[in-house]
């Protein structure tokens, strides 16, 4: 009797074996899966202010600030600073990107056209400057989603706090700082991560 229930015994033993060799995959396709954000600043095309695309997949390589600006604000003389630091640094790989919006106490009413002459006239900004976009509420650009959210950033989640925000892109396209509103362009933060100090 004992000799006879050995196959079977065997037999039990053997199909136990094939159904754990059938979850060793699951196990190894679980410890593949990563959190790492795989967007960078890079996946982003946007509209400029004469209504043509702008690509951020053409900075690579570079640092890139990117700050959301208004014509109608305490802070608008930042104008000023963020021209002498782009003039200073843009043959060294850098690059200030604006982007007029009228989120705050409707700081920024202009039309694309009227943005680009104040800006010129008052200022001389020769750095790229976006169409007018939302940087906060319900109608966030996609761009500005990305930027504020840590799960797509891989930095922090942060909140547009008013006009003349600034966000440092690192040469990978990644984010690298969130620098407050009232911080001037030319502040030594600033100037120190340009030239990688």
């Amino acid at each position: 009797m004992i000799n006879m229930n050995l196959p079977i015994i065997s037999m039990i033993l053997a199909l136990s074996a094939c159904g754990m060799s059938n979850k060793a995959p699951k196990e190894e396709n679980v410890s593949n899966v990563t959190s790492t954000p795989s967007k960078t600043i890079y996946d982003f095309k946007v509209t400029d202010i004469n209504g043509k695309t702008f690509d951020f997949s053409t900075l690579k390589g570079k640092k890139i600030m990117i700050v959301n600006t208004a014509s109608k604000c305490g802070l608008t003389p930042q104008y000023e600073q963020l021209e002498e630091v782009y003039k200073q640094y843009k043959d060294t790989n850098f690059i200030i990107v604006g982007f007029p919006a009228n989120n705050f106490m409707s700081q920024e009413p202009g039309s694309d056209k009227e943005i680009s002459e104040f800006c010129v006239k008052n200022y001389g900004v020769s750095f790229p400057m976006m169409s007018k976009i939302s940087v906060k509420g319900s109608d966030m650009h996609e761009l500005y989603v990305y930027l504020t959210q840590k799960k797509l950033n891989g930095l922090e989640d942060s909140d547009v706090k008013w006009n003349f925000q600034k966000y440092l892109i690192d040469e990978s396209g990644k984010l690298s700082k969130v620098i407050d509103p009232r911080t001037l362009p030319n502040d030594p933060e600033i100037i120190n991560w340009i030239e990688g100090k």
